[in-house]
């Protein structure tokens, strides 16, 4: 059976391209790619059975952690994060008008933070306007002059618009981490490189999560990421997002020992399992 694959759409996204990518790593069979309007969508597409699996930014080098991956993953538990890769990411201005026309530029919120200071020395003059994908915001500029959007060089192709500047990332070596959700969760493979997990401390105390980063340092393994959101239910308390490094099949048996260290410390824990993560170059 051929597995539908849900991606923030529409068509040209780097989504999209993650989405291709990593179904390949997958080995899925003639997926069906489904693109969805916005990530809340693209999640409830896995979480309420709509689809089999789902393609999400999960973190970028500049703006760190997205949100609403991060919330999606702490609200719906039985979602798994299975692969993982890294794309290099390169914004172009794309519109049919000149530069010095240019009053309005819309995208999606990560890629028009990731261009500010471009876009401040530029076009300072110029109203940032947030679109639910870099593929959106290229369709909303078609046929005006005075409008452009952020998004990739293969947009243009596909629009038929002009490519204004090119890169105007503010980091060189910008890039945004995807990952491959489903309800299957393949915590034993032996090729995972990250584990990833989430936690809510039991009581909000001086050393609270000192003793739970202590309990991970004593196991020795090297966090590549520590993050926090608010958990939406009251002022102060947060949730703590961990990526762990693991390399074979000992670590994984010392994190399920290190889980039962944690849980005790914890009013809520989460494990998104364990995965492969990759750096891919694009062509």
């Amino acid at each position: 059976m051929r597995k539908q694959v849900a991606y923030l759409g529409p068509k040209g996204t780097y989504a999209e391209k993650a989405a291709h990518i990593l179904s390949k790593l997958a080995n899925f069979q003639t997926p069906i790619f489904v693109p969805c309007n916005g990530l809340h969508s693209v999640i409830k597409s896995i979480a309420y059975n709509n689809c089999d699996a789902a393609v999400v930014p999960i973190e970028n080098s500049v703006e760190g952690g997205v949100t609403a991956t991060l919330d999606a993953l702490w609200k719906f538990p039985e979602i798994f994060i299975n692969k993982a890769i890294v794309l290099p990411i390169k914004h172009a201005l794309i519109s049919d008008g000149e530069l010095s026309n240019i009053s309005e530029v819309l995208s999606h919120p990560q890629a028009l933070a990731q261009c500010s200071e471009w876009l401040s020395e530029n076009i300072p003059n110029a109203i940032p306007l947030p679109t639910n994908s870099t593929s959106e915001a290229v369709n909303m500029v078609k046929g005006s002059k005075f409008r452009a959007a952020i998004g990739s060089k293969s947009l243009i192709q596909i629009e038929g618009l002009k490519e204004l500047a090119f890169p105007i990332n503010d980091v060189p070596g910008n890039c945004t981490r995807f990952v491959l959700l489903s309800k299957e969760s393949n915590s034993n493979s032996n090729s995972a490189n990250i584990t990833s997990f989430a936690f809510s401390l039991i009581s909000n105390k001086p050393g609270a999560l000192l003793k739970a980063i202590n309990n991970i340092a004593d196991f020795g393994f090297n966090m590549s990421k520590i993050e926090s959101r608010p958990s939406k239910r009251e002022l102060g308390e947060y949730i703590i997002y961990i990526d762990l490094e693991i390399n074979n099949q000992n670590n994984i048996k010392s994190f399920l020992e290190l889980k039962n260290k944690l849980k005790p410390l914890c009013k809520n824990f989460v494990d998104f399992g364990n995965y492969f993560s990759e750096n891919v170059e694009l062509d």
